[in-house]
């Protein structure tokens, strides 16, 4: 489990692949402290859970599966990735609960400042996938990266993000640009709430 508030920015060093569709990707952890990560412990890259199966001082090794690689953004050589360990049960939850399991991409369909007066915050609009859009509400949480947000407006599948200086000094999202895909992970209270109405919808047909 994770927060979505980013500890560093790391980067791809290198993959590989294997014909099963696998692959070894290794990880430079930029800023984020490892001294007490251990092989098996989770950490979120991009908003993906994923396990730690070799480590250095200042890296980590993931292996990657090809159903996580058909269903995320992916990782290349040379990619940033933001970086997030697994929470403990006393840390503060300064963003929202965030799984690390990715419901969707989405692709970025703007992204610029707010105005030429604006304190240096950018707006972020960002069309999900269609079967995400009923899990979008405004003044509602939603992970992009890996990254705990709140969703300002939205339009059927479509839906706007304001990005603070310290989130744009803090992370990845800084390079985006139109065009690019992001990992999306719905408020996964939405997801509960739903199923919670599809049973009471089915009881009372029953």
């Amino acid at each position: 489990m994770f927060t979505g508030i980013i500890q560093a920015v790391g980067h791809i060093t290198h993959l590989t692949e294997r014909a099963s569709g696998d692959a070894r990707v290794t990880v430079a952890a930029g800023g984020l402290d490892l001294a007490d990560a251990q092989l098996g412990d989770s950490i979120a890259c991009n908003g993906v859970c994923l396990t730690v199966v070799d480590k250095t001082a200042d890296s980590f090794s993931i292996d990657v599966s090809g159903e996580t690689f058909a269903c995320t953004i992916g990782f290349a050589p040379g990619d940033q990735v933001n970086l997030e360990k697994a929470m403990r049960l006393s840390d503060r939850l300064g963003g929202h609960l965030v799984s690390g399991h990715v419901d969707g991409v989405g692709e970025v369909l703007h992204f610029a400042p707010v105005s030429a007066q604006s304190d240096g915050s950018w707006r972020l609009d960002i069309r999900a996938p269609a079967t995400m859009a009923r899990y979008l509400a405004s003044k509602g949480s939603i992970a992009v990266n890996g990254v705990s947000l709140t969703v300002n407006a939205v339009r059927g599948a479509e839906f706007s993000i304001n990005l603070i200086p310290h989130t744009l000094e803090q992370t990845m999202l800084r390079a985006l640009k139109p065009g690019d895909r992001v990992n999306l992970e719905a408020d996964m209270l939405a997801r509960y709430a739903e199923r919670l109405l599809h049973y009471v919808n089915q009881q009372d047909k029953d």
